[in-house]
């Protein structure tokens, strides 16, 4: 992945939305976001062939869009869906252990917030850190106290130059900050997939992230 693909990235799992997963992202693409996740997890989530074929569709319209797929820390599922990339938590499948079985063309990206994670996840190879959470969010059920963009400065001022996406309750109001932090870009969640008109959401979020 690119610099500029990290600008606005998008994740989104069926949960997160009261519309179909699909119009969702149609509408978020048009809107702009430059990245899919998908992140089919907590309650009501699909599971099994329904999280699968699901998460087919959803490759497929990154595929007509030309932005990249991430699967939120599932190898096996990312194999399958010949995912662009894979994403891990700290609490997830260790990043040494996805490196051998994805292929080397694979992004992957680890969320890491004090500089001890980010320069481990690093020495282990990923390509990219989600860095969290920013500000309040309600949409993780197990969301952790924000860090805030104090976060990122902190991480590029120990001299990190990997990309870096900043996640958690970001929206238009804030995300200014998150970028002159020194992210690369912020993940949204509910700022899109809630909201009423998806495609306008995601639009005026990259109005200002531009």
């Amino acid at each position: 992945m690119n610099k500029e693909q990290y600008l606005l990235y998008f994740i989104m799992g069926s949960n997160n939305t009261d519309k179909n997963p699909e119009d969702a992202l149609h509408e978020a693409v048009k809107g702009g976001v430059t990245c899919f996740q998908f992140r089919e997890k907590g309650q009501d989530a699909a599971e099994g062939t329904a999280k699968k074929e699901l998460g087919g569709r959803l490759r497929k319209i990154c595929r007509k869009a030309g932005i990249p797929f991430i699967v939120n820390d599932d190898v096996d599922l990312a194999m399958e869906l010949e995912a662009d990339g894979i994403h891990a938590g700290q609490e997830d499948t260790p990043l040494v252990d996805i490196k051998k079985q994805c292929p080397s063309s694979m992004t992957v990206g680890v969320s890491a917030k004090t500089v001890d994670e980010a320069e481990q996840a690093v020495q282990d190879g990923a390509d990219y850190l989600g860095v969290g959470p920013m500000f309040a969010t309600s949409t993780k059920e197990d969301a952790e106290t924000p860090v805030g963009p104090g976060a990122i400065r902190m991480l590029r001022e120990s001299g990190l130059s990997i990309p870096i996406v900043g996640i958690g309750g970001i929206d238009t109001d804030n995300a200014e900050s998150v970028m002159e932090a020194g992210a690369d870009g912020v993940s949204v969640i509910s700022a899109v997939s809630r909201a009423d008109d998806i495609q306008q959401a995601a639009g005026k979020l990259r109005e200002v992230l531009r």
